[in-house]
């Protein structure tokens, strides 16, 4: 899973030039771990890796330019990412 975390990291980082290689990373690995924790509560077995890696990539390319916006109004990331 760390491979994927550093490909998606650099898939984010080039479709936001706003944000840090350390916030990318972080938002990274938030959604890939909102992702899987909401999988798992919706009674759902673990699909592995890949499934995460096709749902984050997606989530990269539809909001990936804005993201950082997200977190100023969601108080449930922003402290996470505050500078």
């Amino acid at each position: 899973m760390k491979e994927v975390i550093e490909q998606l990291t650099i898939e984010l980082q080039e479709k936001n030039p706003n944000i840090t290689e350390d916030k990318a990373r972080t938002w990274i690995e938030l959604l890939a771990s909102d992702f899987e924790s909401s999988y798992a509560k919706a009674g759902y077995d673990y699909q592995g890796t890949e499934v995460v890696e096709k749902v984050v990539r997606q989530w990269i390319d539809s909001y990936g330019e804005n993201i950082h916006e997200f977190a100023a109004g969601n108080p449930k990331y922003a402290h996470l990412l505050k500078d």
